[in-house]
C-alpha cells in the first residue's frame, strides 16, 4: 500500500527539521507532505472502528476525527496569530473538496463511460446542507458590512465576534441533527448498498461487517497518527511566514491552496478510487460531505477554540473572492446533483472553475 511507504516521510521531515536544520522552505515542504499519509491512516482507522462499533458511533468518530489533520493544522496556525490564513484554509477546503476533489472523481470515474449515476436523495440532502453553508458563512460578512456603517470599528468587531459565536453554535447543532436524520429517523432512505459500504464523510459512516483490524489496533493507529499530525502541524505553522517569503506568495495563498489541499488529499484519492469502481454516490459523499463537515464542524470549532486559546477569530470572510468561492461550490454542486447523473465534461468544468480561483487567489494583494 502506497500510504504505508509514504509514512517514511514522517522521520524524514523530523530529521530535516531537528537534525539538519534545513531552510524553512524545505522544512515546510517535508512536514506538509508527511501529513498526507498520516491523514490517510487516521481515515482508515476511523473507518475500521466504524465497521466494528456501528453507524451511530461511526458517525461520532467521523465528527471527531474526519478532518483532524486539517483541524490541527488550522489550530497551530491560529496559535501563531494567522487568523486570515485559517479563514483562507476553511475557504480552500470548501473549494478543494467541492471543486477539485469532486471534479477529479467525476473525470476519472466517467473516463471510458458515457455517464455515471448516483443516489439523488443523498445528493439532494448534501445540496440542501450546502445552501445552508452559504447562508451561514455569508451572514457574518454582510452583517459586518452593515454594522460598520452604523457604529465604530471597535463596536463592529465585538458584534462580529458575538454573531460568529452564535452562528458556530447553530452550525454544530445542525450537524448533530444531520447525524440523527441520517442514522435514526431516515436511515432507510440513505441505506443503499454504497452507503453501507462506507460513506464516511457526510455522517454516513460505514456500517455492518467488514472490519479487518481489531479495535486495539485501530485505536493505537488513531492516537499515534493524530499525535504525529499535531507535531507536523506545529512545524508547518512555524515555517509558514518564511516559506511564503521564499516563494514570493502570501501566507493567505498558502492557507487557501496548499494547507487546504494537503489536509484533504487522502479523501481525493479515495473519491477517485471509488469513482473508478463506478460508485459515484460514495465518491460524492466523500467530497461534498467533507465540504459540509468543514463548514458545519471545523469552522465553528475553530471559532470556539480561538476564544479558549486567546486568539479570537470571527467568521467574517472579508475577501469577496472567498464569499464568491463558497457560494459557487454550493450552486455548482446543486446543478450537478439535480439529474442524478454525471459526465466527464462536468468534471472538467469543476476543475476549470477551481483553476480560476487558484489564479485569482495567487494574485490577491494582502
Amino acid at each position: 500500500m502506497i500510504f504505508a511507504w509514504l509514512l517514511l516521510l514522517v522521520p524524514v521531515s523530523l530529521a530535516v527539521t531537528y537534525l539538519l536544520h534545513a531552510s524553512p522552505l524545505l522544512v515546510f515542504a517535508a512536514a506538509i507532505v508527511a501529513i498526507v499519509p498520516l491523514a490517510e491512516w487516521i481515515r482508515r482507522a476511523t473507518e475500521e472502528l466504524a465497521h466494528t462499533l456501528g453507524s451511530a458511533i461511526g458517525g461520532l468518530l467521523n465528527l471527531t476525527f474526519g478532518n483532524v489533520a486539517e483541524l490541527l493544522l488550522a489550530i497551530f496556525v491560529l496559535l501563531d496569530g494567522h487568523t486570515d490564513v485559517v479563514k483562507g484554509q476553511i475557504t480552500g477546503s470548501i473549494l478543494g473538496n467541492g471543486l477539485l476533489g469532486l471534479g477529479l472523481a467525476i473525470v476519472f470515474g466517467s473516463w471510458g463511460r458515457t455517464r455515471q449515476t448516483f443516489n439523488r436523495a443523498s445528493a439532494g440532502r448534501l445540496s440542501s446542507l450546502l445552501m445552508l453553508v452559504v447562508i451561514a458563512l455569508l451572514m457574518p460578512a454582510l452583517f459586518s458590512f452593515t454594522e460598520h456603517r452604523a457604529v465604530g470599528p471597535a463596536e463592529t468587531t465585538m458584534l462580529d465576534e458575538r454573531l460568529s459565536l452564535g452562528v458556530s453554535v447553530v452550525l454544530l447543532l445542525v450537524y448533530a441533527a444531520n447525524l440523527v436524520y441520517t442514522f435514526v429517523t431516515h436511515r432507510d432512505v440513505f441505506a443503499t448498498a454504497e452507503d453501507d459500504a462506507g460513506e464516511a464523510k457526510s455522517g454516513e459512516a460505514p456500517t455492518g461487517a467488514g472490519a479487518t483490524w481489531p479495535v486495539w489496533r485501530s485505536v493505537a493507529v488513531l492516537v499515534g497518527a493524530t499525535t504525529l499530525v499535531a507535531w507536523e502541524a506545529e512545524i508547518v505553522s512555524e515555517a509558514l511566514t518564511s516559506t511564503a517569503d521564499a516563494l514570493g506568495v502570501t501566507t493567505f495563498f498558502l492557507g487557501v491552496i496548499v494547507l487546504a489541499v494537503i489536509g484533504n488529499v487522502s479523501e481525493y484519492v479515495s473519491a477517485v478510487y471509488f469513482a473508478r469502481k463506478n460508485r459515484m454516490t460514495l465518491a460524492m459523499g466523500l467530497t461534498v460531505g467533507s465540504t459540509i463537515q468543514v463548514a458545519l464542524v471545523v469552522a465553528p470549532l475553530l471559532v470556539l477554540i480561538s476564544y479558549f486559546v486567546g486568539r479570537p477569530m470571527d467568521l467574517v470572510f472579508a475577501n469577496p473572492l472567498e464569499l464568491i468561492g463558497i457560494a459557487s461550490v454550493a450552486f455548482i454542486v446543486n446543478a450537478i446533483a439535480q439529474d442524478g447523473e454525471s459526465t466527464w465534461f462536468e468534471g472538467v468544468l469543476l476543475l476549470a472553475v477551481y483553476a480560476l480561483f487558484v489564479l485569482a487567489f495567487y494574485f490577491v494583494v494582502p
